[in-house]
């Protein structure tokens, strides 16, 4: 059974690789992350990322955590039996 996917005409790999073709392979993928990288900021450019390292909004979430404003008594009970629903059905997310 173990050879059944196996061919006569096709030797199996020694493991013999040169170890030149494992670092060329290292440095073609940070190449292609870097690549990668610098498309997405000459497409998106810097400032959204800016905008969340920013320290006044990082202080801003870190003071107080905000309240959520109650929900009508109307909705409340949708979304409780849209929820008992999901768990019946056996959808959980």
């Amino acid at each position: 059974m173990g050879h059944v996917c196996t061919h006569d005409d096709v030797p199996a790999p020694n493991g013999n690789e040169h170890p030149v073709v494992a670092v060329l392979a290292i440095i073609a993928i940070i190449a292609a992350m870097l690549l990668i990288g610098w498309a997405r900021i000459e497409v998106h450019g810097t400032e959204d990322i800016e905008a969340v390292l920013s320290e006044p909004e990082a202080e801003e979430l870190s003071a107080a955590p905000r309240v959520a404003e109650p929900k009508p008594e109307e909705e409340q009970e949708v979304e409780a039996a849209v929820t008992s629903s999901r768990f019946a059905t056996g959808f959980s997310q």
